[in-house]
């Protein structure tokens, strides 16, 4: 086990220097010139240059990028010009908004969309099952900036039941925190939602119909008994694998419904930076993100190998 992590910490070096590189070039592509934005259209031309200079603007490209891969292998990740602070504090007081919306949403989307998966399995080719899997298709389908704006007008605008921005504030009572997440949290869920649904059918029907099931089938055993203890622990190696990507994906997936519901959280971090053009928050934000990809899918690959020991990550293992 402990070699399989480390060999996947290695594995993940060059994929982040790949995203170091690459995000240092897209962000010295983005218009405008980041020491006029911050001093504003008609800041004399001084003023600009040595703003520049105290930025290290002024300097080559090549010189820039040297000096930033300096600054991360010490633990800097720079400071941020458009909010006067460091970017791993601006990290820290950001994280924790997005880690609320995205691990709620992730944990209705495994319930029900398990729940409906299982459901589809057990009644193959009912009514509710075509029910369920065209639903899912149109969960799948459905983009989330469009979901989140029919959410808004719908339950905001024109009936106005619930908030539109915004997280609330125990100051105000639980549920003024409880409904300002509604929304975003439905709008993020429905994805993943339909995904695990569609995920979690298809390995309980090659589980349920297997002769191990039919065995214990003819043992006796309650059906409930057989679907929800036996089948469905052998069909959670795909839902884990999928988890994981889920997992990744609704972090990213924040940006947009953070955007949408004015959700103080990375993904209004990280258009406010590009809006900005604040260099070393994109960079940081970017390079934060990858690492949290990274990590999630090491979690993946152990907790797999726990759940199914016949697979290995060892190198060449497999075809000897």
């Amino acid at each position: 086990m402990l070699k399989t992590i480390l060999k996947r910490i290695l594995q993940s070096i060059p994929t982040l220097l790949i995203v170091i590189t690459f995000t240092f070039i897209l962000t010295r592509m983005i218009p405008g010139n980041p020491a006029l934005a911050m001093l504003g259209p008609q800041a004399p031309k001084e003023s600009v240059e040595q703003l520049e200079e105290e930025l290290g603007l002024n300097k080559s490209k090549g010189e820039q990028y040297v000096i930033y891969l300096k600054q991360i292998l010490k633990g800097d990740f720079g400071r941020s010009y458009s909010y006067n602070k460091t970017v791993v504090e601006l990290i820290k007081e950001r994280i924790p908004n997005t880690l609320v919306i995205t691990l709620t949403s992730l944990l209705i989307a495994l319930v029900l969309g398990m729940i409906v998966g299982i459901v589809s399995a057990v009644k193959q080719y009912s009514i509710l099952d075509y029910i369920f899997m065209v639903l899912a298709l149109i969960g799948v389908s459905m983009p989330i900036f469009w979901l989140g704006l029919m959410l808004v007008l719908v339950f905001s605008v024109n009936l106005g039941w619930l908030p539109a921005m915004g997280m609330g504030s125990m100051a105000n009572g639980v549920w003024d925190v409880i409904s300002h997440m509604i929304l975003p949290c439905f709008c993020l869920s429905t994805i993943p939602m339909a995904t695990f649904a569609r995920i979690t059918r298809s390995s309980m029907l090659e589980v349920v119909n297997n002769d191990a099931v039919k065995a214990l089938r003819a043992r006796g055993l309650r059906e409930g008994v057989v679907i929800w203890k036996h089948a469905l622990k052998n069909a959670l190696p795909p839902i884990v694998t999928v988890l994981g990507l889920q997992l990744a994906s609704a972090f990213t997936g924040a940006i947009l419904t953070e955007s949408i519901f004015s959700w103080p959280g990375m993904g209004t971090l990280i258009v406010s930076a590009i809006d900005n053009r604040d260099y070393a928050l994109i960079q940081g934000v970017v390079l934060f993100t990858a690492v949290v990809f990274v990590v999630i899918n090491l979690i993946v690959d152990i907790v797999y190998t726990i759940i199914n020991p016949k697979v290995s990550y060892e190198s060449g293992k497999g075809g000897n």
